[in-house]
C-alpha cells in the first residue's frame, strides 16, 4: 500500500511525540499564542480562534482545508491509537505506519475500541453529565437539513456505546464528505446556542456532541472500519471519574471538569 497516510496529533502544550513519519503535532488554538514548535491550526484555512468551545475540531478542520494526504487522522497528545503491546514503554506502542496501512488495506476507516455505557444510554449520559440543551438543538439541525440522519441521530436514545474523542483514520473522500457534513451542522449550531451561557467547561459542547455525531455519520453511510485499542499516555483518576459520574446520574451534578 503506498497511500499517504497522516494522523494529526492535537496538543496545546508541549508533550512527548511519536517519532514515526506518520504523525503531525498540530498546535490547537493557537492563535494569540506562544509558539510551541509544531505546525499551527491558525495557518491557511483555519478556524483556530473558535478552539475555547471547538476543541480539537479546529485541528480537523485545518487538516480538511490544508492537508494532501490519501488518508487522514486525528490522535490526541495523551491518547493514541495502539495496534499490539509491544514494550512497557507505552510510546513503543503506538499504532505505526507499518500498521496502518496493513489495517487499511481491508477497511476505509480505522476507529478507537468503542467506549461502552452499562447502566444508561448515549442520550441520557449525555443529559445527566452535561446540558442537553445544544444536543437536542442538533437533532433539530439534522432533521432539519439532512433528513436522511435524523433516524440514525434518535439511535443515541438507545444506543450504549460510541466511538469516542473524534479520534479516527480516515479515506479522503470520506474524511472530506464528513467534515462537510459536520461543519455545515456545527456552524448552524453556533448561530442558534449563545455559549456564553455556560462556563468555559459546558461551552466546549461543540466537541463533545461532534463525538456523538462520528457514528451516525458512518452508520448512514455504511462506512467499513476496524476498530483498533487506544491507550492514555498518562494515568486516568478512575475512582474520581466514577463518583462524578454517580453524583451526574443520581443527585443531578453536572460535570465540572475533564478527567
Amino acid at each position: 500500500m503506498k497511500s499517504k497516510i497522516v494522523v494529526i496529533i492535537a496538543a496545546h502544550k508541549k508533550y512527548e511525540m511519536p517519532i514515526d513519519k506518520m504523525y503531525l503535532p498540530l498546535h490547537v488554538g493557537a492563535e494569540g499564542k506562544n509558539d510551541l514548535g509544531y505546525i499551527k491550526d491558525n495557518t491557511g484555512q483555519n478556524i483556530s480562534i473558535k478552539n475555547p468551545y471547538f476543541c480539537e475540531l479546529t485541528g480537523i478542520y485545518w487538516a480538511w482545508k490544508n492537508l494532501d494526504a490519501d488518508y487522514i487522522g486525528l490522535s490526541h497528545y495523551r491518547r493514541h491509537f495502539s495496534y499490539k503491546k509491544k514494550s512497557k514503554n507505552k510510546f513503543k506502542n503506538i499504532l505505526t505506519l507499518r500498521e496502518a496501512k496493513k489495517i487499511l488495506e481491508t477497511t476505509d476507516v480505522i476507529l478507537p475500541k468503542k467506549r461502552k455505557y452499562y447502566i444508561e444510554n448515549l442520550y441520557s449520559h449525555y443529559d445527566h453529565t452535561m446540558y442537553v440543551e445544544p444536543l437536542d438543538e442538533t437533532g433539530r439541525i439534522i432533521k432539519e437539513k439532512y433528513p436522511d440522519y435524523f433516524e440514525y441521530f434518535q439511535r443515541l436514545h438507545h444506543r450504549t456505546s460510541a466511538h469516542m474523542f473524534n479520534m479516527f483514520i480516515m479515506k479522503k473522500e470520506i474524511f472530506n464528505g464528513y467534515c462537510e457534513w459536520l461543519f455545515d451542522i456545527l456552524f448552524e449550531l453556533e448561530k442558534r446556542i449563545d455559549n456564553t451561557n455556560y462556563d468555559n467547561f459546558h461551552a466546549r459542547f461543540y466537541g463533545r456532541i461532534s463525538e456523538l455525531l462520528l457514528d451516525v455519520y458512518l452508520q448512514k453511510n455504511n462506512v467499513s472500519y476496524k476498530e483498533v485499542k487506544f491507550i492514555y499516555m498518562e494515568k486516568i483518576n478512575k475512582i474520581k471519574k466514577i463518583t462524578s459520574f454517580l453524583k451526574a446520574k443520581f443527585i443531578g451534578e453536572k460535570y465540572g471538569k475533564s478527567f
